[in-house]
């Protein structure tokens, strides 16, 4: 772990730059994109057909990560993986996402992000997206349940305030939705609803595609505009930046989009502009909205000591227009197999670029293996702290890979999971895939998985299973990965516990396992 006086010494001494000691710590922003794939961004792959000039300039201007990965391949766990530094699948969480009214997944102990930042004086910020779940107040507490969004039609008090969010876990400051497509549907700022929703969803054809019909008549704000959820979370982090830039304090902002996940709603301006489908609309509009944000820090002169990190949560979804993209010669996942919720790497390998002015190169690229995980140790050795012993088990700073210092100490393994609890093992190239042994999830519950080995370096696009030709190297890695489930932690030297018993040998039985007794 780097003290501040060795981090100032690598900012000075790293080749190829003349780094200044800064006298304060830098602010942080960190953008997280919803179900934006690894080749949507044009500069990473310019015969992709989707413009997206903002982030093509971040990408001047910063680092790309070309191996950078999600917790999951899909939306909660990996949130949780981002503001806790752990894999979710430590959780009772063994499949799917967080559903309407269930619980907290980060538990009241734990360490987050915004957490530690807060606590060496950062004032923190989530605007936009939470999807982890909260205490909902009504007659009858939030459950863990195995249904799929079982408590939605239960009643509950809007009234109160709502424990166990951003704001008990972290953040000084909230605003933004649950989801934008599970109720209830309205705005959130703090611990309360900021607009009660006294009236019923009903669908709206000229709102979009890809709308949320089963929540027919839920709790929903009156004159609710899905189009609306994106510009607003944009300008309420705008304003956020403008405002912290006038103070002595630096700031964390976790600025989590809602696009261009589902319900797919490009706002007017963005209507028909790709001229492809509205998918294309939508992940033009977002990135018009990271645009925004990296303007605003421009503007409020503080781009020199501010840290942007642009980032999705998951590959692009298969299910909001993914024909039409690849009829129009765009490719969502780059050349990597799969997309949203698979094992695949098209389910979890995302962009990731990070722009520090003066002490990350411009315009570079790194071939570092990064989870998001990863992130919460960064920003504590940028902020100059040392990790806790507990908590943060599998986060692994990649701050000497963009100083472009030595990667000794850096992430050589990671664990993927995907939508259905499969997971994969990664040892450098090697890629160890434990698949579902039925035709769908619920065929193969209880059920041994189907192991399959890749080479990464040389089957990028996961086709040629060499399992029965490298059974020993199959031994070790799964001997490797039990090990690692085992000690509950990925950083060295720590030993922790997981909440439940995790298999990878056999899929799950149930979607929130019991806990572990003591």
């Amino acid at each position: 772990m780097f003290s501040r006086s060795v981090l100032c010494l690598l900012l000075i001494i790293t080749p190829g730059f003349l780094f200044a000691a800064q006298p304060s710590q830098p602010n942080i922003v960190v953008i997280l994109a919803d179900d934006f794939g690894v080749g949507d961004i044009q500069a990473h792959y310019p015969n992709n057909k989707i413009p997206t000039p903002c982030l093509d300039q971040l990408v001047k201007q910063g680092m790309s990560f070309t191996d950078a990965h999600s917790g999951s391949a899909v939306c909660s766990p990996t949130r949780y993986g981002l503001l806790t530094g752990r894999y979710s699948w430590r959780t009772r969480l063994q499949e799917w996402v967080i559903a309407a009214y269930e619980p907290p997944l980060i538990s009241e102990d734990r360490l987050t992000l915004p957490g530690l930042l807060k606590s060496i004086g950062y004032q923190t910020a989530c605007i936009g997206k939470w999807h982890l779940g909260w205490n909902w107040p009504g007659p009858q507490s939030s459950q863990m349940l195995e249904q799929k969004n079982g408590q939605w039609k239960y009643e509950w008090d809007f009234t109160k305030p709502i424990q166990g969010g951003p704001t008990d876990r972290g953040f000084d400051y909230f605003f933004g939705v649950d989801l934008p497509n599970l109720p209830p549907f309205t705005f959130i700022e703090n611990d309360h609803v900021l607009v009660q929703p006294t009236a019923e969803f009903k669908l709206d054809a000229s709102e979009g595609i890809v709308l949320p019909r089963a929540f027919v008549g839920a709790p929903t704000a009156p004159h609710w505009r899905m189009q609306n959820i994106l510009p607003e979370i944009t300008q309420r982090a705008v304003n956020y930046i403008g405002q912290q830039s006038q103070k002595e304090s630096p700031f964390f902002l976790y600025f989590s989009m809602t696009s261009p996940h589902e319900p797919v709603v490009p706002s007017e301006k963005f209507r028909g502009k790709s001229g492809i489908a509205p998918i294309a609309d939508f992940v033009m509009e977002t990135d018009w909205s990271a645009g925004q944000i990296i303007q605003e820090i421009t503007r409020a002169g503080i781009k020199d000591n501010t840290i942007i990190i642009f980032t999705a949560d998951n590959g692009h979804s298969h299910y909001t227009g993914w024909n039409e993209l690849v009829q129009a010669g765009h490719h969502p996942s780059g050349p990597y197999r799969g997309h949203k919720g698979d094992i695949w790497e098209g389910g979890h390998r995302v962009p990731l670029v990070v722009s520090w002015p003066q002490h990350i190169q411009a315009g570079s690229s790194s071939q570092q293996m990064v989870c998001l995980t990863d992130i919460l140790a960064t920003c504590a050795e940028i902020a100059g702290t040392d990790l806790p012993l507990k908590g943060a088990e599998d986060s692994i700073s990649f701050l000497p890979a963009l100083l472009g210092a030595a990667n000794k100490g850096l992430r050589r393994t990671l664990v993927s999971h995907s939508n259905h609890g499969e997971f994969a093992y990664r040892d450098g190239p090697w890629k160890l895939v434990f698949k579902l042994s039925g035709r769908n999830l619920e065929q193969s519950r209880g059920k041994p998985t189907i192991v399959e080995l890749y080479n990464l370096d040389s089957d990028i696009g996961e086709e040629q299973d060499l399992a029965e030709k490298c059974p020993q190297r199959v031994s070790q890695m799964a001997a490797d990965f039990k090990q690692l489930i085992e000690r509950g932690s990925s950083r060295a030297g720590q030993k922790a516990a997981n909440d439940t018993q995790v298999r990878f040998d056999v899929t799950q039985k149930q979607r929130w396992a019991p806990t572990v007794k003591e």
